[in-house]
């Protein structure tokens, strides 16, 4: 090995080593309950801008995304712990249903694997960056500790909205529509299990 490969390689392992999440990991975790409004820009990837409300309820074990394309329609994904989600058009009455494994992530999951990247800027905040097998980066802000942004499945997107504590208390929103389940809808027959 050449000498100034090594020093490269000496010099990426103690910048490596030197990257310690912060001692406080618990104020980086999720509330229980909280609804967040984010933006995604899909032009870059043959899409418009997305408007998505987020809406997560730990202790009742779900979750639901409320997605306005720019100029055209609603879409509604409601995701569980179980791993069941669905993800529906009522204007269209299509729904596809997925099964995800993992389910939604606990509020705690930073603490369970993910890995550190150290702190950077993004959208003007002061934050630290994790990854885990979902999150490609995820930023949160160090004096609050609130999400800023992260990077889903390649998906850029900015939390312009946090609030702790905040959901749908109408169960109906919850549940996904009588045509997931039937099969004359013109998306996928929802095939994961119902939802505990």
């Amino acid at each position: 090995m050449a000498p100034t490969t090594m020093m490269l390689l000496l010099f990426a392992c103690a910048k490596a080593s030197k990257l310690s999440p912060p001692a406080q990991l618990r104020a980086y975790e999720w509330p229980e309950q909280y609804h967040a409004v984010v933006v995604s820009n899909l032009t870059k990837r043959g899409g418009r801008l997305q408007v998505i409300e987020m809406y997560y309820d730990w202790p009742r074990g779900h979750g639901i995304n409320i997605v306005r394309e720019q100029l055209g329609g609603v879409l509604y994904n409601v995701e569980w712990t179980n791993g069941s989600s669905f993800l529906f058009d009522p204007a269209a009455s299509t729904c596809r249903s997925f099964h995800f494994a993992v389910g939604i992530l606990p509020p705690d999951w930073i603490a369970h694997g993910a890995v550190y990247h150290g702190r950077d800027t993004a959208d003007g905040f002061d934050c630290h960056v994790w990854s885990n097998f979902l999150f490609q980066r995820y930023y949160a802000d160090i004096a609050t500790g609130r999400p800023v942004r992260w990077i889903f499945n390649g998906i850029t997107r900015h939390v312009l909205l946090f609030q702790k504590g905040r959901v749908i208390n109408d169960s109906s929103k919850w549940q996904a529509p009588p045509y997931c389940f039937s099969n004359t809808t013109s998306g996928d027959v929802a095939s994961a299990p119902a939802p505990r």
